[in-house]
């Protein structure tokens, strides 16, 4: 039987966690993408603690954007993390796309946070 999409990207969530992890200074910067919003955080896996967040659903974002799942709303959300991140001293993360393929609004959202001064 033919395993789901769900199943799918499951599996390659699984897959990317065994090698992915977050410290204090490198932060894990894990994606969330959902049919109508994208969401990311900036993860201290040593510390189980959310350096920085954020979402189309943030109320400095909404207003912004037109619609909640384009490729520009989460290039909006790429910059809005990156500038958080910076903000707090942070500049180096480790990316981790959550399963989904690096791909589409995935991947404006890492290249927005890169252009904003993020190193991954």
């Amino acid at each position: 039987m033919k395993p789901s999409r769900k199943q799918l990207v499951q599996r390659r969530h699984r897959r990317i966690r065994r090698k992915v992890s977050g410290t204090t200074e490198c932060p894990r910067l894990a994606v969330y993408r959902s049919n109508h919003h994208i969401y990311v955080q900036a993860i201290d896996d040593t510390q189980h603690h959310t350096v920085a967040a954020a979402s189309t659903i943030d109320t400095e974002l909404k207003s912004a954007i037109s619609a909640t799942a384009t490729r520009d709303a989460a290039s909006a959300v790429g910059k809005l993390v990156a500038e958080r991140l910076i903000s707090k001293g942070i500049r180096d993360v480790v990316f981790d796309r959550g399963g989904n393929l690096y791909h589409g609004r995935v991947q404006a959202l890492a290249e927005a946070a890169r252009e904003a001064g993020l190193n991954f």
